[in-house]
């Protein structure tokens, strides 16, 4: 190869380095993101049920009906999409959920909210498509006296759990939950 060829080979090298680190830059950072990565885990007739989600923080801003703004989707959590992964038929809050993995979003209102549980899989959190809807339930909301300053998910009770949870500022929103099989 003669300089010239080597030059253009090592010219194009670079540019293509420089847009794998442009399009890496596009994406964020998991260990930069201020929502820490948390998990519910429940094991229903012996099959392990999870929910992968990120805790945002309420840092004195108004939550419900401002930063989760009323009648309109939610992400149900902070940067990626919150997961539902299920080895075994579910029933939630009345509808039958295949084992798989879904995607679970939140539909609030002043009046109440329903749990959106989504098909699709893999995207951000912000990215949602009503098209792959496998159901809306409703979701049984209640206020609390003490505020929870972190955004949590659990099952409740520990053991056995017959529900899931979600509580965050003055709200508690939860929906039965069952194994099928």
């Amino acid at each position: 190869m003669n300089k010239k060829t080597i030059g253009s080979v090592i010219v194009g090298v670079m540019l293509m380095a420089v847009a794998v680190a442009a399009q890496d830059a596009k994406k964020p950072d998991a260990k930069k993101r201020p929502s820490p990565a948390a998990t519910a885990d429940a094991t229903l007739n012996g099959k392990q049920v999870s929910i992968a989600y990120s805790q945002p923080s309420a840092r004195g801003r108004k939550i419900m009906g401002g930063l989760v703004p009323y009648d309109k989707v939610w992400r149900t959590g902070a940067n990626d999409a919150t997961t539902l992964k299920t080895e075994t038929d579910l029933n939630i809050g009345g509808t039958t959920v295949p084992a798989g993995t879904y995607t679970l979003y939140s539909l609030p209102s002043a009046d109440g909210w329903k749990l959106i549980i989504n098909k699709q899989i893999g995207q951000w959190g912000t990215e949602y498509h009503p098209e792959q809807d496998l159901a809306r339930v409703d979701m049984k909301k209640e206020s609390q006296n003490t505020p929870v300053e972190t955004f949590v998910i659990n099952f409740e009770p520990k053991t056995n759990p017959n529900a899931i949870v979600m509580e965050w500022e003055n709200t508690k929103l939860s929906v039965p939950i069952s194994a099928t099989k």
